[in-house]
């Protein structure tokens, strides 16, 4: 399953993080992420495929998906995200199931922050259980669509083709995206429970305190500019 990356240049070292911690924490995971570069390529392995793209956010996530069917399964993860925690087996059988389901375009297993605290804003009432037996709840509009998540092609196009094509910012792009009007036939989900803990990489422009110790971990050299954490510890979910 390709792995839709929305990263840039100088977000390389985040992005190489993020991609760590998968095959840190899901060694067999089934994604091969596919990552935009502007000017430095990094080296392409069986899971990373690098391709040129756009300087702008809206055309490097068109361009990504330039050449997928609307209808095909991604796996969405921006790269100011990554994984702390996942219920690997659970997560996988969530994807197997969602996959085959005729009625959904996306689902999300980090149950957290307004689908978690408001449901009555975020979420429709109504419990829908899969054959797994997991209780799923439809997401209103296009709430937490920037977390790691399942979707489908159309999603995403649907979503950045109603982009302005100048973005100033990823801040100001969250709010923007609530201007335009979900379309009801896509259909996105969330589970009940949690299954998953991400972590913040950076806020406005700054790297988090919890990644910049996640990174010093780790072999991964990081540039001047995120050698400041700014002493947040950022987190999202919980087991």
């Amino acid at each position: 399953m390709k792995a839709i990356v929305l990263t840039c240049d100088r977000y390389q070292a985040i992005t190489e993080h993020m991609i760590l911690q998968y095959e840190r924490l899901w060694p067999d995971h089934p994604f091969v992420f596919q990552i935009p570069y502007q000017h430095v390529r990094g080296a392409g392995t069986e899971k990373t495929n690098y391709s040129k793209a756009p300087e702008d956010i809206k055309g490097t996530v068109l361009h990504l998906l330039a050449d997928l069917d609307d209808e095909e399964w991604i796996y969405w993860c921006v790269d100011d995200k990554y994984p702390i925690r996942l219920v690997t087996g659970k997560i996988m059988d969530l994807i197997t199931r969602a996959v085959s389901s005729p009625e959904m375009s996306g689902l999300l297993f980090c149950r957290c922050r307004v689908t978690l605290n408001s449901p009555k804003l975020a979420l429709y009432p109504k419990e829908i259980v899969n054959p797994s037996g997991d209780i799923l709840f439809e997401r209103k509009a296009w709430y937490q669509i920037w977390l790691h998540q399942l979707l489908k092609v159309k999603v995403l196009r649907y979503l950045f083709a109603h982009l302005p094509d100048h973005i100033p910012s990823a801040k100001e792009m969250d709010e923007l995206k609530n201007g335009i009007v979900k379309p009801p036939d896509l259909r996105l989900f969330v589970t009940k429970e949690n299954f998953a803990v991400f972590g913040e990489s950076t806020t406005r422009g700054l790297i988090t305190q919890n990644c910049y110790e996640s990174i010093r971990a780790s072999q991964i050299e990081l540039p001047d500019w995120f050698r400041h954490p700014n002493g947040q510890h950022v987190t999202m979910g919980k087991l």
